[in-house]
């Protein structure tokens, strides 16, 4: 299957034809030409992924130039005999964003941000009001709230939650349960 590669921009940067094999191959041999065809056919893809993600358009532009560093340095580790090259670069773009958001600086700048906007931001988050559940979540006290949006809004772990609370771990699980059961009472 061959690929005619084609650019966003008015005029084209070029009009190489690649296969998978041949960009892969161009790829490892560190061919300038062939990271822009790779970045022009799979940015915005790997970009949604990341976005999803990081949930910041920003923090996703750096996550994704960073991804895109790391496919140009690790491009002769890609293995066709395990999976497509798409599949790949879609691994490091995921595994690049999740690395960022465990990141100790994109948690102080979450918790920095969290702290000038909180109530603002919170809301935005949620984004579930077509189905209420933004209604429901707010129907719990203020710190299960914020555990639950903690843990099934924003992705963190329940470890992850606990540290960024500053609480035991036991005492995340338990809130967990206790809201989770809440939310089954004001649901049924």
């Amino acid at each position: 299957m061959e690929i005619l590669i084609t650019f966003s921009n008015t005029k084209p940067l070029s009009s190489r034809a690649y296969t998978e094999d041949s960009l892969v191959a161009s790829l490892k041999a560190k061919d300038k030409e062939a990271v822009n065809a790779l970045y022009d056919n799979y940015s915005p893809a790997l970009f949604g992924v990341i976005l999803k993600i990081v949930r910041s358009e920003q923090s996703a532009e750096d996550v994704l130039q960073e991804a895109f560093i790391k496919i140009w340095k690790n491009a002769e580790q890609y293995d066709s005999s395990k999976g497509r090259l798409f599949t790949w670069l879609i691994s490091i773009a995921r595994n690049t964003a999740i690395d960022h958001i465990r990141s100790k600086g994109f948690r102080k700048e979450l918790q920095t941000e969290s702290n000038l906007v909180y109530e603002n931001e919170r809301t935005e988050s949620l984004n579930t009001d077509h189905i209420g559940l933004k209604e429901i979540v707010e129907k719990l006290k203020p710190d299960n709230k914020e555990i639950i949006d903690l843990i099934y809004f924003q992705g963190y772990t329940q470890a992850e939650a606990a540290e960024n609370l500053n609480l035991p771990l036991g005492t995340v699980k338990t809130k967990v349960r206790i809201s989770l059961r809440q939310l089954r009472e004001i649901i049924t």
